[in-house]
């Protein structure tokens, strides 16, 4: 006999014993109350003969009964319990080997019997929230993957040329430039990846202090002054003065950074950027309107995603992840962003602080 056997075979030991002895407690009492009375009523004197019989009697009644009661348990045990627990472990061990589209189905059972029924469902929602953060997982490694071949591929085809020894000076400091410029784009990439996932994790904790929001909004738009200029772009601001808000100068940076940096990259030459400041309603609200290219309602839904890029054709100068760190920074600031857009006319991304 194996312990699981044995387990077994004392686990309906020690449930017979346990009918058993409230069975012969209660069968006892009755029949000692009945005996009582029954003397009482009619005057009969019982020989120690007949206590005797009717103690044996008793006493395999109790037997018989505790038997019955035991096996009507047991598979009452069987339909109730039993099977629904070996059906809930059965997908658990799925999901538990990551097949996360398993799903326990309802147990059709006495409504006041039924006990599982929460904790199927809650089990339900547990996978359907696994498969949905396992399809997400999968899509960000897909999408870095493909964000770190594109750069490689560059950078060692650069080599490559490099390794030429006819190579003229010019086409060397051209090849060298390039190297410079892909190392860049794939440093920030890395530094967006790193940084995402601490703001995802919230290892990022918000340096809230009190800021003049007009002059950080100026030297945030400064930086951008030579990428403007290039490009012949008319910058048009309404920055109401003396606004103060509390929060974290340097998280925001990084907010108005990659608008300003977007709204300049999508905008042609001879193109427009209107920057406006203004309190209304307890909040400070700060636009950044465009005359770019615009995005279709469809994009705009998509937008704050990770590696989402509505444009295709400005996808060598941008990874996907600024307007997915600016969501995740908003979502952390207590603070709240949208956008309108129309293709072809532009876009206006709005961000609405707590004064």
């Amino acid at each position: 006999m194996n312990k699981t056997t044995l387990k077994k075979f004392l686990i309906a030991l020690y449930r017979y014993l346990l009918f058993f002895a409230l069975v012969a407690f209660v069968l006892t009492c009755n029949v000692v109350l009945f005996l009582d009375l029954l003397a009482k009523s009619s005057g009969i004197v019982y020989t120690e003969e007949n206590i005797h019989f009717a103690a044996l009697f008793t006493f395999w009644n109790a037997v018989f009964l505790a038997f019955v009661f035991t096996i009507f348990d047991h598979f009452r045990r069987k339909i109730t319990v039993d099977r629904p627990v070996k059906h809930i472990l059965n997908i658990t061990q799925r999901i538990t080997k990551g097949d996360f589209s398993a799903r326990i189905e309802p147990i059709h059972l006495n409504t006041s019997m039924n006990a599982f029924a929460p904790i199927i469902s809650d089990l339900n929602k547990m996978a359907q929230e696994l498969a949905g953060v396992e399809t997400l997982r999968s899509d960000f490694i897909s999408n870095v993957s493909h964000e770190l071949k594109t750069p490689l591929s560059a950078l060692q085809n650069y080599g490559t040329l490099l390794e030429q020894p006819d190579l003229s000076e010019e086409k060397r400091m051209e090849y060298a430039k390039s190297i410079i410029r892909v190392s860049g784009y794939l440093s920030e990439l890395i530094s967006n990846i790193l940084r995402l996932n601490k703001l995802e994790n919230q290892n990022i904790f918000p340096n809230i202090e009190k800021i003049c929001l007009s002059e950080h909004l100026c030297e945030c738009m400064l930086v951008f002054e030579n990428a403007w200029e290039e490009k012949n772009i008319e910058i048009e601001t309404d920055i109401k003065d003396d606004v103060y808000v509390n929060t974290d100068a340097e998280l925001l940076s990084f907010v108005w950074s990659n608008l300003l940096s977007n709204a300049i990259k999508f905008t042609e030459s001879g193109g427009k950027i209107t920057v406006r400041m203004f309190e209304e309603n307890g909040h400070i609200t700060v636009s950044v309107a465009d005359t770019g290219c615009g995005m279709s309602p469809e994009t705009g839904k998509h937008i704050f995603e990770k590696f989402y890029q509505g444009d295709t054709s400005h996808t060598t100068h941008g990874n996907g992840l600024g307007l997915a760190l600016v969501k995740r920074i908003v979502d952390i600031l207590g603070a709240e962003i949208s956008v309108e857009s129309s293709l072809g006319k532009g876009s206006i991304f709005t961000v609405k602080l707590t004064n």
